[in-house]
């Protein structure tokens, strides 16, 4: 068998944003760094997921628009072009002659822990001071009789359909369910969303409300409280879901949408004594560090939520501490954005169901930028704890996901509403909807007996102090004229005197 000659000091087992990042990261701190992928480096978020599905939404939105100028919308082709087009021009950041020039060395293979520190790539044998697990998840499949028998696609595989659905049945109401849906409805396709709870879950109430009022008005048929019971039809494209109330709706495909599982199979991981919890994840602490202590994970195989930019963070704090022996923590502040028209962003808090909190909320309709864009429909909700501290909160509206980098900031760095109140900001933005819901939460104090109290107060010595003064000034020019005039009657009479 095989060997890599000497002892690797961080092997990183996949080649997604978490291993890219925690191998660059390795690499640039002096460790000897080797990835091992056994496909294609970049990851479900370059080929499968963030860059397609931006791309794709932002086609839709352009066809939408296209055909209500025009009632022309676009090629399903020229879709497909622009996606491919998308990928390929940000593939050079994530291939591996770009991890080498880091000073990764990069393997293709199916990697397998032997041992606590030693792994098999396809024969060869490669032993490590420290690993990291970056294998990443993939869509997860419910067990629906009849399934099997449609045609199927997930968020991996949906790509790869060459005609646009006439009728696309969507099984999961989460993000990508209602990202992907609204895209193929303004597209051209039919599309009916099968959601077994509310849309958007995780989400504030009055921000899926939203969110769902614009899938309706695209033409998705929104089934919530549904749940699909099984399928009928042929891989031909004539099938059918068959809903819990009995229900059939018609599919020419079937976009299933209903969760994701950790890629840990095969991974030898008992021979390495990682542990896993009962949904397959990696367990980690807050370093990232495994069961075992020389391995650590990052990204969507552990169980922190699966976002791209969580998993870069989490690799890097992964990799520093693998390679410096360092014990840094994880921040549990982690934003998320459902690029749906409107979007949805939230960060931290999002309910004020606990003691002391509040919320503070401006609506798009009372926000100028918002009104001079005719996009009016969303708000800003911040929620608030004691003493004005920001928590966290829910934005929905148009670029929600750009301004919530300034709130995810004021969580992190807990500002309170007055900090932010105090920042000046550009006129007129969709900022302004976060910056005065701030202002409205810092002025709402005022309203405090005892800071109304102090505030009277100081305005009744104010008061005082500007009358003691006025006095002052009104005694001192009276002072100064009776002065001047003695003055010129004394030199008069002077005067008068010498004359004679």
């Amino acid at each position: 068998m095989e060997r890599v000659e000497g002892v690797v000091d961080l092997l990183v087992i996949g080649g997604g944003t978490a291993g890219i990042v925690g191998a660059r990261t390795a690499a640039r701190l002096g460790a000897r760094t080797v990835l091992v992928e056994r496909a294609r480096t970049g990851g479900d978020c370059l080929w499968t997921g963030c860059i397609p599905s931006k791309t794709l939404i932002s086609a839709a939105r352009r066809s939408a628009t296209r055909q209500a100028l025009t009632g022309n919308g676009t090629n399903f082709v020229d879709v497909r072009q622009r996606i491919s087009e998308a990928i390929s021009t940000i593939e050079p950041d994530d291939s591996p002659a770009t991890l080498e020039s880091y000073g990764v060395s990069v393997l293709f293979g199916t990697a397998r822990f032997t041992g606590p520190g030693e792994a098999e790539v396809d024969g060869r044998t490669i032993r490590f001071r420290q690993a990291l697990i970056a294998t990443g998840s993939a869509p997860l499949m419910p067990p629906l009789p009849g399934l099997e028998t449609a045609l199927v696609v997930t968020s991996e595989s949906v790509w790869d359909l060459e005609t646009l659905p006439g009728r696309l049945v969507i099984i999961g109401g989460g993000p990508i369910g209602c990202e992907l849906g609204q895209a193929f409805a303004r597209l051209g396709s039919q599309v009916v969303i099968l959601s077994r709870s509310e849309i958007l879950p995780r989400e504030d109430r009055e921000a899926a409300a939203v969110v769902r009022k614009s899938l309706i008005s695209d033409g998705v048929e929104v089934l919530e409280g549904t749940k699909a019971d099984r399928v009928t039809g042929n891989r031909a494209g004539d099938s059918a879901v068959i809903t819990s109330d009995g229900r059939e709706v018609p599919a020419d495909v079937i976009l299933v949408a209903a969760g994701r599982k950790a890629r840990t199979a095969d991974l030898g991981l008992d021979r390495a004594g990682v542990e896993r919890d009962d949904a397959g994840y990696v367990v980690v602490d807050s370093g990232m560090r495994s069961s075992n202590p020389a391995i650590w994970a990052a990204g969507d195989v552990t169980p922190y939520p699966d976002y791209t930019h969580a998993a870069g963070m989490y690799a890097s704090t992964a990799a520093s501490n693998a390679v410096l022996g360092l014990r840094r923590g994880v921040s549990g502040i982690i934003p998320r954005v459902t690029f749906t028209s409107p979007e949805v962003a939230a960060v931290g808090v999002t309910s004020s169901s606990a003691e002391g909190h509040s919320t503070s909320t401006i609506h798009y309709a009372d926000t100028d930028r918002a009104i001079t864009e005719e996009q009016t429909d969303g708000f800003v909700k911040i929620v608030v704890g004691r003493r004005g501290r920001i928590l966290g909160g829910t934005i929905v509206g148009p670029r929600a996901g750009e301004t919530l980098g300034e709130l995810a900031l004021a969580v992190q760095q807990k500002l309170t509403t007055r900090d932010l109140a105090g920042v000046m900001h550009a006129y007129p933005t969709y900022n302004d909807a976060l910056w005065n819901a701030a202002i409205t939460h810092a002025g709402s104090t005022l309203d405090v007996p005892l800071v109304r109290f102090a505030v009277k107060l100081l305005a009744g010595i104010n008061r005082w102090r500007s009358a003691r003064a006025s006095n002052g000034r009104s005694t001192g020019a009276s002072n100064h004229r009776s002065s001047r005039a003695s003055n010129h009657r004394s030199t008069r009479a002077s005067n008068g005197r010498s004359g004679r």
